[in-house]
């Protein structure tokens, strides 16, 4: 079995060296650290259970990873994460948050830095980091997005089946020429809620006018162009979904611009529930995502696998609710 000694020798540092970078002190060296713990996962290091510092086998600290915090990860949606995790994680851990797109490598995603990893997973991108630690045999929880891997706990929210109570609110107000502005391409979110666009118009017998389609960026300035462009169409539509609250506003504002009107001239309903969408003018009529609640759910059963790795894996969905407000218009019959 390979020691801290032998880490030590290899390493040409002292085994009380070893031990501080195996447990991530502040007082060793960033180099240095990162060179003793890429031969401890080359060597597979393992604390020993029977040895004095047994307390010190668990590193205390959790990691919640996103798929990127930077690029299409809006404010409250990465506020409601960190929310629902730390109403959970005691002080006997600590919390470490980083997107994965930041990660210049995986070597240090290892069980000796983590007692468990939370992914808020939003593309099929994270699939390489997911087996990464499968493979380091770390406790994981992914959260957001469906997943293929049955041995993997997994908790989400039905995207599909609210974006499509979302469009047919629309249809039920006597809407047909229904537009929708799509979130980040290659995101798992995107697809699962044009896909209950797309059902709702094919259930209602609704041509799909593919013009009524356009791209965002799960931001709002990107909900602004997009409603742009919807609005220089030779037919505009009089409704336009959008795949988050955050293009809601910017499309909103994109109306306004062009002297017209929320919900008198167009209709607009969002996803997400933030925590503007109630208080703007008119106030927006959303799909609320419970993001919160299966941040809080996550982190209860990391902690769970922490201390019982053998734990059954299981597949959770936490369902949606239609928030209905005031940015949509009831049509009269033509």
């Amino acid at each position: 079995m390979v020691t801290i000694k032998d880490i030590a020798k290899l390493a040409n540092v002292s085994h009380t060296t070893v031990s501080r970078a195996l447990n991530d002190s502040p007082y060793i060296k960033e180099h240095t650290k990162k060179k003793i713990l890429d031969l401890a996962t080359q060597l597979n290091y393992t604390p020993n259970v029977n040895a004095k510092s047994l307390a010190m086998q668990k590193s205390h600290t959790i990691g919640l990873f996103f798929t990127s915090i930077t690029n299409g990860t809006s404010h409250s949606f990465f506020a409601d994460t960190i929310k629902g995790v730390n109403r959970v994680i005691s002080e006997e851990y600590n919390l470490f948050v980083r997107g994965i797109d930041d990660l210049k490598s995986y070597d240090t995603i290892n069980h000796i830095r983590y007692d468990g990893i939370i992914l808020m997973s939003q593309s099929d991108i994270d699939n390489s980091f997911i087996y990464h630690i499968r493979e380091k045999n770390i406790p994981l929880v992914v959260l957001n997005r469906d997943i293929d891997d049955r041995s993997i706990t997994n908790i989400l929210s039905n995207d599909k089946e609210g974006s499509q109570q979302a469009v047919e609110y629309f249809i039920k107000n006597g809407h047909r020429e229904i537009a929708i502005i799509e979130g980040i391409e290659g995101f798992k979110s995107s697809q699962q809620r044009k896909e209950g666009y797309l059902s709702a118009l094919i259930r209602h017998h609704i041509p799909i006018n593919h013009e009524y389609s356009v791209k965002g960026q799960y931001d709002m300035e990107s909900g602004f162009q997009a409603m742009d462009k919807l609005l220089a169409l030779p037919h505009p539509p009089t409704a336009v979904f959008c795949s988050n609250d955050d293009m809601a506003i910017g499309a909103m504002n994109a109306i306004f611009a062009k002297g017209l009107r929320v919900p008198d001239d167009i209709s607009v309903i969002g996803f997400d529930d933030i925590g503007f969408s109630q208080y703007i003018t008119p106030r927006l009529s959303t799909v609320k995502r419970p993001v919160e609640n299966i941040s809080v759910l996550g982190a209860e059963k990391i902690l769970a696998l922490i201390h019982d790795p053998s734990l059954k894996s299981e597949k959770i969905f936490e369902n949606t609710e239609f928030m209905v407000r005031d940015s949509v218009r009831k049509l009269t019959q033509q």
